[in-house]
């Protein structure tokens, strides 16, 4: 095992958990940091839960004294109830992460956004996912990894009527999303999560944006 540490933000969605697993299934870290709402039902020796108030992260700055900081934060409209929340979920919080770990010497920051991300998009969420990623690399961290995937699939605790839709109907479609297309493609969630861990053993440097077809190309791998 190495002598290295770990955060990560949000480990009980539909990408965080899958990833919590996989870090703690490899020999990467000695110790893993994990910021939860409410407490997880398993342990493990190289776990350390943090049950946390993200409206307060200066008093949790001790923990972003970590080596690589995964950032799995996000949430719908739905669930957020308006774009002043949602903006809080999916940009606030994980920049105020980014700038704590930043302060606390992170080398790393690997993070999800999402396809089209543009800051200047007319699309709410494309919007604030573009602001999320040039905020971010503003920071300059040694490594700034950005993935960008297309719908989610898997099974989440809410449902969530639009993406039960579109996971039906998109992959009927995937015989016919080929080059330019193939980026369009739905994909798994434990497929994002196991390329946010095989990238950040890259030795990455400066800023790295993975498409969705790449993203599945290097989970496969």
């Amino acid at each position: 095992m190495m002598e290295k540490k770990a955060l990560i933000i949000g480990a009980t969605g539909l990408v965080g958990e899958h990833l919590l697993q996989i870090l703690l299934q490899s020999n990467t870290y000695k110790e893993i940091i994990a910021f939860v709402r409410k407490p997880l039902e398993y342990r493990h020796k190289a776990l350390k839960e943090v049950i946390i108030d993200f409206d307060q992260l200066d008093q949790y700055q001790q923990y972003f004294a970590v080596d690589d900081i995964y950032c799995c934060l996000g949430t719908t409209i739905k669930k957020a109830k308006n774009q002043k929340n949602m903006m809080k979920i999916d940009v606030d919080y994980p920049i105020k992460c980014a700038e704590l770990g930043k302060q606390m010497g992170a080398k790393q920051f690997i993070v999800i956004s999402a396809i089209g991300a543009n800051s200047k998009s007319s699309i709410f969420y494309s919007r604030i996912k573009g602001i999320l990623e040039e905020k971010l690399e503003a920071l300059s961290f040694e490594a700034l990894l950005i993935l960008q995937p297309s719908l989610l699939l898997g099974e989440r605790e809410e449902f969530r009527f639009g993406e039960k839709l579109s996971s039906f109907i998109l992959p009927l479609l995937h015989p016919l999303m080929a080059g330019p297309l193939k980026k369009y493609k739905g994909i798994h969630a434990e497929k994002v999560a196991s390329t946010m861990y095989k990238i950040a053993q890259m030795d990455q440097k400066g800023v790295v944006v993975l498409s969705s077809d790449k993203i599945e190309a290097l989970a496969e791998v």
